[in-house]
């Protein structure tokens, strides 16, 4: 390999720098540790490594890092998203260091509960943590090297203060960084000094205008189509920004970008699919079928990355879009697609006062209605929901928590993954060890086991009929079989220890 220069550099860890195996729900496997096989193994499951050019470029690379590169390109500077393993080579011709990441800590969703479960850092902490400690950070900080560090997970830096001084992190950007990144990068070349900590406000963040289209491919072809969202639940940062849909074009141009890579099937990303091209939470039929037709146009697959409950029973009530959407998807050999969703509790009381407005256009008090609604209308049309719950919210009480058990056993006959997540106020996060500190009652400990037998039971058929049909994915396939039969092993154990009540064979679904 040459010894071509880059002055500024992005990357992340290898459990952020791969596109897992062309298959997006298995890179949630990075967010918990290795069960039941050595760590080695669980990474090349959840995170292989990524293709590379012969100056250690990666084919994909986060969607996030590509809009970075793209900008700096576009602004004339000589900037590249680097593979990790190739990142030591050029630290020291560099001038910045950008780093990216969805959890660097493990302090987020899911990360946090698979923490809480095992007791076990989860290997996205772990892999970041080697990443960084690989780096031949002195020395480059001796020339005078600036590292930046963002993405939606910049706010963990706050909670771990020792790393940022043992790293020499310069800067940390906490929100959109398209407008504030120049900023930063004319304060380096200039030799100003660098904040140590940037907030990106709403008032702060970039219009349609300022955001630039990716120069080379982001993972799995993911397409960002609009940003913001209005529904206003309290536990969530993306409700303070501003909606912003983004034009066709620039959609298109990205896709094609993609594309001309070999990177043929996309995932179309907002908060909310469903309200592309919406005013406010009022659907707009017209752009989505727009959306979707030039999807189809280019991509051999398409998957959404978050739709919200409440707008998928709209959209098929008032204008029967899944459907329209299924006969547009559901071609060209794809027989169904993936999106996460968000159920976040069953009980009526809580929902009135962390998210009023997730149920819109229907009644807060109809969410648990809302919910197995939209899990009918996904089940029928072979959408296969990850949907979230959050547990131990502010002012949950036990009867709360029960209210989401008997949802979940209403949900029992639809085709999804449950995946519950404990809520943990930052402030906890500054003790090391926060895990520790929330209470797990008898009635969480019911809606975990409803939870991961419904996820197994589905996971099952989910990995037979629709998931991993390649012939070159038989062995992860095999692996993923066998994990799921370890986990059934494991909490049939802990069911008898802790002498529980089996809930295994408990109404069965019924698949149609």
């Amino acid at each position: 390999m040459g010894r071509t220069r880059f002055d500024i550099i992005l990357t992340t860890d290898r459990s952020m720098m791969s596109n897992h195996h062309g298959k997006e729900f298995v890179g949630f496997m990075t967010t918990g540790p290795a069960i039941g096989m050595p760590e080695k193994l669980w990474m090349w499951i959840a995170a292989p490594k990524m293709k590379v050019d012969s100056l250690g470029r990666p084919w994909q690379a986060p969607y996030a890092l590509r809009k970075l590169e793209a900008l700096l390109q576009d602004k004339g500077y000589n900037a590249a998203v680097i593979d990790p393993d190739y990142v030591a080579h050029h630290l020291l011709d560099a001038k910045i260091l950008m780093l990216s990441h969805h959890d660097y800590f493990a302090l987020c969703p899911p990360s946090s509960e698979w923490w809480l479960i095992t007791r076990k850092e989860p290997v996205n902490a772990k892999s970041f943590r080697r990443f960084m400690n690989s780096l031949p950070l002195a020395k480059a900080k001796e020339r005078g090297l600036k590292i930046i560090a963002g993405g939606p997970a910049a706010w963990q830096w706050l909670y771990r203060l020792d790393l940022m001084s043992r790293w020499g992190i310069d800067t940390v950007v906490d929100g959109e960084g398209e407008r504030i990144i120049i900023d930063l990068v004319e304060k380096v070349y200039s030799g100003e000094p660098l904040p140590r900590y940037v907030f990106v406000g709403p008032s702060d963040v970039p219009s349609i205008e300022e955001i630039p289209a990716i120069r080379r491919p982001s993972i799995n072809g993911l397409i960002e189509i609009m940003r913001g969202c209005p529904r206003g639940c309290k536990f969530c940062s993306v409700t303070l920004r501003p909606l912003r849909h983004m034009p066709l074009e620039l959609i298109e141009k990205e896709m094609l970008v993609n594309v001309r890579e070999g990177v043929r099937s996309g995932i179309l990303h907002s908060e909310d699919v469903l309200l592309y091209g919406a005013k406010g939470i009022k659907l707009n039929p017209d752009a989505l079928i727009k959306l979707h037709q030039l999807a189809r146009k280019h991509w051999e697959s398409i998957a959404w990355s978050h739709a919200s409950l409440a707008a998928v029973k709209n959209a098929e009530e008032e204008h029967r879009l899944i459907s329209r959407l299924r006969e547009i998807i559901c071609s060209k050999g794809q027989d169904y697609w993936g999106v996460e969703v968000g159920i976040e509790t069953g009980s009526v009381r809580l929902a009135k006062k962390i998210m009023p407005a997730k149920s819109a256009p229907y009644p807060v008090e109809k969410w648990p209605e809302v919910v197995e609604d939209a899990f009918t209308i996904m089940h029928e049309n072979n959408v296969i929901p990850a949907a979230t719950l959050i547990l131990g919210l502010p002012e949950e009480t036990p009867e709360d928590v029960v209210k989401t058990a008997e949802l979940l056993d209403r949900l029992k006959p639809y085709r999804s993954l449950i995946v519950p997540m404990f809520f943990v106020p930052m402030g906890v996060l500054k003790n090391k060890d926060w895990f520790t500190d929330v209470r797990v009652t008898d009635e969480h400990v019911e809606v975990m086991r409803r939870c991961l037998w419904h996820s197994v039971r589905w996971a099952e058929e989910i990995i037979d009929k629709f998931y991993l049909r390649e012939a070159h994915l038989s062995p992860l396939k095999y692996l993923l079989k066998m994990f799921l039969s370890y986990v059934k092993m494991k909490v049939r154990a802990y069911e008898k220890k802790m002498g529980l009540r089996p809930i295994e064979a408990e109404a069965a679904p019924i698949a149609h």
